[in-house]
C-alpha cells in the first residue's frame, strides 16, 4: 500500500513469477502432436498414420501451425516448435 500511495508500482511476486514462466506457445495440442511427428521428415501420409489422423486433418493442422508461427514450411514450423521447447 505504501508503494502505491507513494506513486510506485507494486507487482505481486506470485503473479510476476507466473508471467515469467508461462508458456507462450500459440499452438494447440493437436498441432503440437502433428509437428512432433513432422520432425522426422515424413510425408503427410506418414505423419497421418503415425498420429492416427486423416491426411486432410494433418494438412490443416500443419497449415494452421505454419500460419500461427509465420513460417512457410512444415519443416521450419517443426524446427521452431522444437527450438522453443514446445515439442
Amino acid at each position: 500500500m505504501r508503494d502505491v500511495a507513494a506513486d510506485r508500482r507494486h507487482v505481486d511476486p506470485d503473479i510476476a513469477a507466473s508471467a515469467l514462466t508461462e508458456d507462450a506457445c500459440p499452438l494447440d495440442d493437436r498441432e503440437l502432436e502433428v509437428l512432433r511427428a513432422a520432425r522426422s521428415g515424413a510425408a503427410v501420409q506418414g505423419i497421418a498414420e503415425q498420429v492416427h489422423l486423416a491426411s486432410g486433418t494433418v494438412r490443416n493442422c500443419l497449415s494452421a501451425a505454419m500460419t500461427k508461427l509465420g513460417v512457410s514450411s512444415r519443416h521450419v514450423a517443426a524446427h521452431r516448435a522444437w527450438e522453443e521447447g514446445w515439442i
